[in-house]
């Protein structure tokens, strides 16, 4: 971490700094620009958020609704693309404000989103995306090292 804010310090009083890393978040949070070498080629080049937005801006919401709901209902709002369940969990994809227009649906209707977690793209996925690998091809990589 020391590491990471010595980096931010020197990237703030102007100087550019030319970072060479595996780690995903460490790129997002670290970089204005980034550039995904495959197998000796580039990929793509782009600020963090500019690769996230070519792979998708689609946000992921799980929870458990305290009391019975409406799928149709959730699936009405423009910016959610699909609902399905896993057991009693709720699981919803959207785009946009999601998050806000399903936590204000649920709250009008005295719905409470328990134990509820939101997944946004990540830098990785859109390396796994950019690069054609599935997170298995990507995992099998890691443990054969």
């Amino acid at each position: 971490r020391s590491t990471w804010e010595t980096i931010e310090q020197i990237r703030t009083a102007g100087v550019t700094v030319l970072l060479v890393t595996h780690f995903m978040d460490e790129a997002e949070r670290l970089c204005d620009r980034v550039m995904v070498i495959d197998q000796g080629r580039v990929a793509a080049i782009d600020s963090p958020s500019g690769l996230i937005r070519r792979t998708g801006s689609e946000q992921t919401l799980r929870f458990r609704p305290s009391v019975p709901t409406d799928d149709a209902v959730l699936v009405a709002l423009s910016e959610v693309v699909t609902v399905h369940r896993d057991g009693s969990q709720v699981v919803i994809t959207g785009t946009g404000n999601v998050v806000q227009a399903v936590s204000s649906l649920l709250a009008q209707r005295g719905v409470i989103a328990e134990d509820l977690r939101v997944d946004q793209t990540s830098l990785e996925d859109a390396y796994l995306d950019l690069t054609n690998r599935s997170d298995t091809a990507a995992n099998s990589a890691s443990e054969e090292r």
